[in-house]
């Protein structure tokens, strides 16, 4: 059973990692924010946790408004820095926990939470500057990552009691996953700080000093306020500790501290903590609990298994299957769809297939590729650029001829498509 065997709290501001990589630990003013990690560091290479559950939010580098979610999380197996606009940092790619990522996202939307999910996506400042300052990385990282990204720039965001009520549902989620592993959860963001307008600039150490007191020991009080709240005490661009509300609430109600510094350099509050929860919890006493909430978990998509013929697609198919997923949805891009037809193994060899999904797509496999894990909205894009109706592709999934399938239509001679255009209807 995966166990959370402790919490870190830490600012994200890139501050961090601008300092990091211009080897100013020894400068006068960025020497303190160097110091105030190194017990977090020790910590962890004492305890070697298996993965950092990373909560952070994207500074419109990866996730823009054309599509925009309130939480966000990573089920990808590795995960890049972003280019933020002048190159991404020389930090080598960390690995992703997908198993566990999987789990949680599962748990998460049991609990009606309604998430949405990511795969190649770069990380930027939110994620990737704490992560570089608590975890060696010369060539690769100590262990695997979980991200979970919440959207906490266009308004309305979720406020600071869901993401409270979120970490409760993490803790659930994590302490229900079957594989022995040990799991720090980490939350990013702020403190005090403004970045734009005319209140630019602003802080206000005091009310940050107070917040990490009450976050530790009175976060009823926290959850209680609203994002404008915030915004007066600390900064507009501060309300982003909600963020920090779902670390707390996946915790202890006690805390113990075993770590709390703050320095204040420029344009952030710079925060770093570490906490473990007060009493271990007993293992057996909570058995039946996290065998119940498995249960609860399976619910909805229980005995779907012993339907023939029928292929959920899931977390676990989505990454397994991502590589041809995504070659066939660049059947969308009229560029692709040229190139497609005029020399499909350039573009199989662009994608990185394998000669399995070369022979599928090659032989226009349907059952084969759904059996491999495509799903079936990209098989009929597929079809419409080769000039195969959907009443083919659904007569050759069944192993029937498309006259035999057409008998069990109500109208036999339709046939249709997603495409503009249809070969099979022209006259």
């Amino acid at each position: 059973m995966a166990n959370i065997i402790g919490a870190i709290a830490s600012s994200h501001t890139p501050t961090i990692g601008f300092a990091l990589d211009a080897n100013k630990q020894q400068d006068a003013a960025w020497a303190p924010i160097f110091k105030a990690y190194e017990p977090v560091q020790q910590w962890l290479a004492e305890k070697k946790p298996d993965v950092m559950l990373v909560i952070y939010n994207d500074h419109v580098t990866s996730f823009f408004f054309d599509h925009y979610s309130a939480f966000s999380l990573g089920i990808g197996e590795s995960y890049q820095p972003a280019d933020e606009g002048g190159g991404a940092r020389n930090l080598p790619p960390v690995a992703g926990h997908a198993g566990l990522a999987r789990h949680i996202g599962q748990s998460l939307m049991a609990d009606e939470f309604d998430m949405s999910f990511f795969q190649e996506k770069g990380l930027d400042h939110g994620c990737f500057s704490p992560l570089s300052i608590l975890w060696p990385h010369e060539r690769e990282w100590p262990g695997k990552i979980v991200p979970l990204q919440i959207g906490v720039l266009q308004f309305p965001v979720p406020s600071a009691r869901r993401c409270f009520k979120l970490g409760q549902g993490l803790r659930r989620a994590i302490e229900s996953y079957p594989e022995d592993l040990n799991v720090v959860l980490v939350a990013t963001g702020g403190l005090s700080h403004q970045v734009h307008g005319e209140r630019a600039g602003f802080n206000n150490t005091p009310w940050d000093h107070q917040f990490l007191d009450l976050f530790e020991n009175d976060p009823e009080t926290l959850l209680n306020m609203t994002h404008a709240d915030f915004a007066r005490l600390g900064g507009w661009e501060s309300a982003e500790v909600v963020m920090w509300m779902a670390m707390r609430g996946a915790m202890s109600g006690n805390l113990k501290c075993v770590h709390r510094e703050y320095y204040l350099p420029s344009m952030t509050g710079i925060a770093v903590a570490l906490y473990e929860n007060a009493a271990s919890t007993d293992k057996s006493l909570s058995a039946a609990a996290i065998e119940a909430h498995r249960a609860h978990m399976a619910h909805q998509t229980k005995g779907a298994e012993e339907l023939p013929g029928t292929y959920p697609f899931t977390l676990e198919t989505s990454v397994r299957a991502y590589r041809i997923n995504k070659y066939l949805h660049q059947l969308v891009k009229p560029e692709f769809r040229v190139q497609f037809k005029e020399a499909p193994e350039a573009t199989y060899d662009a994608a990185g297939l394998t000669p399995e999904e070369r022979d599928l797509i090659t032989r226009r496999d349907w059952r084969g590729m759904i059996q491999y894990g495509v799903i079936f909205f990209l098989l009929e894009k597929l079809g419409a650029v080769v000039g195969v109706s959907n009443l083919h592709i659904y007569a050759a999934m069944r192993g029937q001829s498309l006259e035999d399938f057409q008998k069990t239509r109500n109208a036999p001679g339709a046939l249709y498509s997603v495409g503009s255009t249809a070969v099979w209807d022209k006259k």
